[in-house]
């Protein structure tokens, strides 16, 4: 090969090589794997709430209707279940073996109960004093103990040290604050108003099928009392016999 012939050949042999062009598609393969991840994502990050948000409203509000706010609670914990398994398992670089998958489920269920507790209870505290005034700190405590399980770098031992000993001792004055707040507002007259409709708002009790009972109106003047009625003048009314009670028949 002459050199005029091998200087021609260098620069097609440079263009040859195909690293650019390979580094340029795997470039383009992560980008489509970031746009099909980011839905993947935005709905694991949106489950984590949800579900708290249905459990948050499940446990403060269970006494008014158990049955209906236990179905809520159940599917809170589904959402929240399914947006940690999204996160942790699907998306997650590294798999988890059997007792992790385990380890991070149950953390994660008592995560959202804990997280549910304190958020339900500070949200519902003026409707519900006394109750919210135990949620809360128990559900400071719980979600504290269920992410130290959860957490990768970390061990359950960490919950007894010194991270552990604040934030009990943080649940017990709050404990403290919030059952003597809670007493005060129970003092208070209409408080506690969470009702859901089940009372009036007038004072006034009224059962299905009985006629409400209102005030009681004033006779109409007849210029003589009730007693001094005739029997003629009581014939005269077409009414029936007077009871001692005063009712006509």
């Amino acid at each position: 090969m002459s050199p005029i012939q091998s200087a021609d050949a260098a620069p097609r042999t440079a263009a040859v090589p195909g690293a650019a062009p390979a580094s340029g598609r795997a470039a383009l393969r992560q980008a489509r794997s970031r746009r099909k991840t980011l839905l993947a994502r935005y709905l694991g990050y949106v489950g984590y709430f949800v579900g708290a948000g249905l459990i948050s409203g499940a446990v403060v509000h269970h006494p008014l209707d158990p049955a209906r706010y236990t179905r809520i609670a159940v599917y809170g914990v589904l959402v929240f279940l399914t947006a940690t398994a999204l996160n942790e398992f699907v998306l997650a670089r590294r798999k988890p073996t059997l007792p992790g998958v385990l380890s991070v489920m149950g953390a994660s269920l008592l995560l959202s109960f804990g997280i549910g507790m304190l958020s339900g209870g500070l949200q519902h505290f003026e409707d519900f004093p006394l109750r919210a005034a135990t949620l809360i700190p128990a559900g400071i405590v719980l979600s504290f103990t269920a992410y130290v399980i959860k957490d990768e770098d970390s061990t359950w031992r960490r919950t007894f040290g010194l991270a552990g000993l604040a934030v009990l001792v943080t649940a017990v004055i709050a404990f403290a604050g919030l059952r003597y707040l809670a007493s005060t507002l129970a003092e208070q007259p209409g408080s506690g108003g969470h009702s859901h409709g089940t009372e009036s708002g007038t004072g006034e009790t009224h059962t299905e099928g009985e006629p409400a009972v209102g005030p009681t109106p004033a006779p109409a003047p007849t210029g003589q009392p009730p007693a001094s009625r005739t029997p003629e003048a009581k014939q005269s009314t077409g009414t029936g016999q007077v009871h001692s009670d005063g009712h006509d028949h």
